[in-house]
């Protein structure tokens, strides 16, 4: 456990649809507490899995799960270290198109009726901001891990790029999983209900309300970018570490990514 002050906290306009987690940093570690159920869970088991896949260890932060100690009360949650490094800023791709042309960039790809032009638009939009030739390729990855783990709240706001302090642009490691695997257990995937019921019940925020339909038009645009390589062991050790969290809680967890394991066989190496 960690005790965290008000000096410590933390507060910026990259706001999530399901409200703002209380956040901190202290020296290189952030840290987000959970807000709707267990994204502290969600963060340190998909960021376990990620390392059984065949993006390469600087393609995704490193989550782990932590007890947090602030005024009176204490809260689970995540830690992470800090990527930047001091190289730069995040910057939202929404808050990037609204600076150079002062629309909103959701409302501008959602005029477009058909799903892989607006993915299309939204990648070629951020690549002529940005110069990220293979941007593209990114959101590839990003949209394969939000289909697998079932990520519910990657929109506009929560797709960002390192806009580098000498005034270029870099990716950002894949990061904030916080809402996959139904962790928002406060609202929308309560527990006690059929989680099959509440799988076939999560929707996308990306180009797309459908998972798979947005992950197919990125596979078509780009191609297959991400292959998985766990077992049903991994998942159980990945889920064990989180002494914090209820049986029940992580029996759920296991449950879904045996679930999402099978649906998305296709992506095992």
């Amino acid at each position: 456990m960690i005790e965290l002050f008000e000096t410590d906290r933390y507060e910026n306009d990259r706001h999530s649809s399901k409200g703002n987690q209380l956040k901190w940093k202290r020296n290189e570690n952030w840290y987000k507490a959970d807000n709707l159920g267990y994204e502290g869970l969600a963060e340190m088991v998909v960021s376990f899995l990620l390392a059984h896949s065949d993006l390469e260890k600087n393609e995704y932060v490193t989550y782990g799960c932590e007890q947090i100690r602030y005024k009176k009360s204490i809260y689970n949650g995540a830690v992470s270290r800090d990527f930047l490094q001091g190289r730069g800023e995040l910057i939202t791709i929404e808050r990037l198109y609204k600076n150079t042309y002062g629309r909103s960039l959701y409302e501008s790809v959602f005029k477009i009726t058909d799903v892989k032009e607006r993915l299309r638009y939204m990648v070629e939009s951020v690549q002529n901001l940005t110069g990220l030739t293979d941007f593209g390729v990114y959101i590839s990855k990003l949209l394969t891990v939000d289909a697998f783990f079932l990520n519910d709240d990657r929109h506009m706001h929560n797709i960002a790029v390192i806009r580098l302090t000498d005034g270029g642009y870099d990716y950002c490691p894949i990061f904030d999983n916080g809402g996959a695997l139904l962790s928002d257990t406060s609202v929308d995937y309560p527990m006690g209900e059929d989680i099959y019921t509440l799988i076939d019940s999560v929707r996308s925020k990306t180009v797309s309300t459908d998972f798979v339909e947005q992950l197919d038009a990125a596979e078509e645009l780009y191609g297959y970018n991400l292959k998985y390589d766990f077992g049903d062991s991994d998942i159980v050790n990945a889920v064990g570490q989180a002494d914090m969290y209820s049986e029940d809680l992580k029996e759920r967890v296991i449950n879904v990514l045996r679930e999402q394991r099978r649906k998305y066989k296709y992506l095992s190496l």
